[in-house]
């Protein structure tokens, strides 16, 4: 199986160690299980022993399953599936042609193929066990069987939180933190997919070391960046070296801060790390939602989303608790630096080995439009990788849809006035590509003119800051600026359907 350049690998060690597991253990779990009719679900141990490699066990198992069935069991089989090998090749069914040898009750062979890892058998069983219930035919693929899932009303089994802890906690005994009894939750269990790595296994870069920019001789003027500007300060964050860390903790312009970068959405977000005075540490969980990076904080063990800075799973949700978001922009190193001469910008020297190469980690998911990770919706005005810059004006996304404008759009409208809700903004696109959101009030902006200022329809002069937009020969008078992100266009549709695209 495949190792993936950020770290995120699903190794065969990983399944082996999924598969001993369930040999290991469910036959003792199997012994728990005591046949009661009046029962309304199945015991979760039956779901542990039907991964048994044992035939017996296994067929007993989905025996005792199958009278007390519902759809909304699938997500627990559907998670053990993600960590066995599937069949290196699909035809038309899970099943095939049935052949001589000894055969489950399924029609399932029990022998394995020299071809086959031990647990692909496993597998055969459990899919074709999910297509004989739901009707439905899989063929073997994942993503089929993940929107078939998705698309049934959210009713798992009552011990369905116990089965994740349980499970996940097999991968790294950390993860079982995030999934303790009677915790709260605003998002679907069975969308919380492994991301490959285990709890901070790709490492967040801790208040790394910075150098002014004429020493950057590492860095070309066409490199990507992401600039922050705060109080004064500025910094530059090659994407070249957060790619491979997805997360850093810093402080800028005495603020504390928490930049969160999802290398599958592509989307830079920098929070503040302090609500209400309360500092909150974050690192990466290892876990996913919507293939969105779910953060976690080591204070409660709460996860969170990251789009929005919000509690998702664990003690913190209901609390109201959310981050503040900062502005961040997505431009190139030549023209950062022309801007803004006094900027810091990360070292090399992160403590870590890792080739900090331009464009090397993950430079196969960058250049394809295919996913590693499934999502419930997608919508095809976009390719899946667009570029959009997203804005959330309002917190309570219910109300007030977020909004999406394409990046290829706004390359051919330096100046781009919206409506978003009743706020007119003006979102200000450089050359080099670089995009700014500001509010704009009843202000319409009309151009540039030579020295870089914009001006509006009244002739007055505006100048362009990472703050807001300050006219110039007018005391006081300043227009904010609105925190916006690029993403990829399926990873911001599969949070926020409900978005308005501009394309």
């Amino acid at each position: 199986m495949k190792i993936g350049q950020s770290g995120k690998l699903v190794t065969l060690v990983k399944a082996c160690a999924m598969v001993v597991f369930a040999s290991c253990s469910t036959v003792l779990l199997a012994l728990q299980v005591t046949v009661n009719t009046d029962r309304k679900h199945p015991e979760m141990a039956l779901f542990f022993a039907a991964l048994s490699p044992e035939n017996a066990v296994a067929d007993n198992a989905l025996d005792q399953i199958t009278p007390l069935w519902r759809d909304g069991y699938a997500g627990s089989i559907c998670d053990m599936l993600r960590f066995l090998v599937p069949p290196q090749t699909m035809n038309d069914g899970v099943f095939g042609p049935r052949r001589s040898g000894t055969e489950s009750r399924s029609g399932i062979v029990s022998q394995t193929t020299p071809q086959e890892h031990p647990s692909t058998k496993v597998w055969r069983r459990l899919m074709g066990y999910l297509e004989e219930r739901s009707g439905q035919r899989f063929r073997g693929d994942i993503a089929y069987l993940h929107q078939w899932i998705w698309d049934q009303t959210y009713e798992p089994h009552p011990e369905y939180l116990f089965f994740k802890r349980t499970w996940y906690s097999e991968l790294d005994p950390r993860f079982g933190d995030f999934f303790q009894d009677g915790i709260e939750t605003t998002i679907r269990l069975d969308e919380i997919d492994w991301g490959g790595v285990s709890v901070n296994g790709i490492p967040p870069l801790e208040y790394p070391a910075t150098i002014a920019a004429e020493s950057a001789d590492y860095l070309d003027d066409e490199h990507v960046v992401f600039g922050l500007s705060i109080n004064g300060t500025t910094r530059a964050y090659p994407k070249r070296i957060l790619a491979w860390h997805e997360m850093a903790l810093d402080r800028i312009g005495g603020v504390e801060l928490t930049i969160v970068y999802c290398t599958l959405c592509g989307t830079v977000i920098p929070y503040e790390s302090t609500v209400n005075r309360e500092h909150f540490k974050f690192g990466t969980s290892g876990l996913l939602y919507r293939s969105n990076k779910l953060m976690f904080d080591h204070e409660t063990k709460s996860l969170w989303n990251t789009f929005e800075g919000v509690p998702v799973v664990g003690p913190l949700v209901g609390t109201r608790t959310r981050l503040t978001r900062r502005s961040m922009v997505t431009t190139t190193w030549g023209e950062w630096r022309r801007f803004h001469p006094e900027t810091t910008v990360l070292s090399l020297e992160t403590g870590y080995s890792r080739d900090y190469g331009e464009g090397v980690a993950y430079r196969e998911y960058f250049q394809s439009n295919d996913l590693m990770f499934d999502v419930p919706e997608r919508d095809s005005r976009l390719p899946l990788k667009a570029e959009i810059v997203g804005v959330l004006l309002e917190e309570d996304t219910t109300k007030h849809s977020p909004l999406a404008i394409s990046v290829e759009f706004l390359s051919r409208r330096p100046i781009y006035m919206d409506n978003y809700d009743g706020r007119q903004l003006v979102v200000l696109t450089s050359a080099e590509g670089a995009t700014r959101v500001y509010e704009a009030d009843d202000i319409s902006f009309e151009r540039f003119d030579n020295e870089g200022h914009l001006i509006d329809r009244r002739g007055a002069r505006w100048m362009v800051g990472e703050d807001g937009l300050t006219r110039l020969a007018a005391r006081g008078e300043r227009l904010s600026r609105i925190p916006s992100q690029r993403a990829f266009w399926f990873g911001w549709y599969a949070q926020f359907p409900a978005t308005r695209l501009v394309h």
